[in-house]
């Protein structure tokens, strides 16, 4: 098994397929414009997978494509189904902001798509259109119906931000248990495009406990031996429900997920400044041999902890200057999937 320097397996891989988006959410993509990765850069459907096989053999079992909106990538299924044929993938899954899901979420599930995450941060139309300037709500709507049909079991996300939508962590919870879903709220994170994040605006897990707690009353911790980012946790009728608390306790010493961008460069944590570009080589005609030794190096030197230096700062502010993001689409959350 290959490790890093705090023995950290390389185990989980986000795949973005595009960088382009069709919302504005304002913890993520907040400005109208952007500078795009030029199409010429983004990875064919074969690179991908050239490099998808060479995270399989260093270790990688767990595969989820994001974007920006992965749904924008044109022929998506296509990739889905060559993917799927591997067998070392034991889990292949999709995030995606549920606009553009509805028509084609059967496709994605006989394509072999496993599971499916939707991101919903409000419930009211005209806040939805305030938190992403696309009164898109309703598709959203639509788009979570079919996949409680097509993907039962499937995940929520919402972001959590206060004086924003906290007000509505109940009702959003009460509206996962509906459609059979299990919601994960995350706290609010100062990363890539949140270029106006404040603490004050951070409701922290012991926050959101509080105040399901007085809705709900006991709620009880669930003990796993697990990577994944969520806490997860059981109400006394049986929902399960999970809290991601990346920004006020950082799981930094489990993280076992890395990020491959859409034109290839390949980032070791979410607050990683810079990326190693697996595209040049990939297209100088690399041996998968050389690919897999760059890969392997990078990794075993991996001492990432960028959630964790955060939380020690003293003065914390947004991560990147707006006038930086500008200049470099890779450190735009979107871009690196978030």
């Amino acid at each position: 098994m290959l490790t890093d320097t705090l023995g950290r397996p390389l185990a989980n891989l986000r795949l973005s397929v595009t960088d382009r988006c069709n919302l504005r959410c304002q913890y993520c993509m907040p400005e109208q414009d952007y500078v795009w990765l030029p199409k010429h850069d983004i990875l064919h459907f074969e690179e991908i997978e050239r490099l998808v096989d060479v995270f399989l053999d260093l270790g990688v079992r767990r595969v989820r494509l994001t974007g920006g909106e992965p749904l924008l990538r044109k022929d998506l299924p296509v990739l889905i189904e060559r993917l799927a044929a591997r067998d070392r993938i034991e889990d292949l899954a999709m995030t995606t902001n549920g606009v553009l899901l509805a028509p084609v979420a059967r496709e994605l599930k006989r394509a072999g798509l496993h599971r499916v995450t939707i991101s919903l941060d409000t419930l009211h139309a005209d806040r939805f259109v305030r938190l992403t300037r696309v009164n898109e709500l309703e598709r959203v709507m639509a788009g979570i119906d079919v996949a409680a049909e097509v993907f039962p079991g499937f995940k929520i996300d919402t972001v959590v931000i206060k004086g924003t939508n906290d007000d509505e962590i109940i009702d959003i919870l009460e509206f996962a248990k509906s459609r059979g879903a299990e919601l994960r709220f995350i706290e609010y994170m100062d990363v890539g495009g949140a270029t106006r994040w404040t603490w004050e605006q951070v409701m922290t897990r012991a926050d959101m406990l509080a105040a399901l707690s007085e809705r709900y009353g006991e709620i009880e911790p669930i003990q796993e031996a697990t990577s994944a980012p969520a806490d997860r946790y059981r109400l006394q009728d049986g929902t399960t429900f999970g809290i991601i608390s990346s920004t006020t306790e950082p799981f930094c010493r489990d993280c076992d997920r890395s990020r491959l961008t859409a034109d290839g460069m390949w980032y070791l944590c979410l607050y990683a400044a810079s990326g190693i570009d697996l595209r040049a080589p990939l297209r100088a005609a690399a041996s998968v041999d050389d690919l897999r030794a760059l890969v392997e190096r990078t990794w075993h030197a991996r001492s990432d902890r960028g959630a964790e230096a955060r939380l020690a700062l003293r003065d914390r502010a947004a991560m990147i200057p707006l006038s930086s993001l500008k200049r470099d689409p890779h450190l735009e959350m979107h871009t690196r999937g978030g």
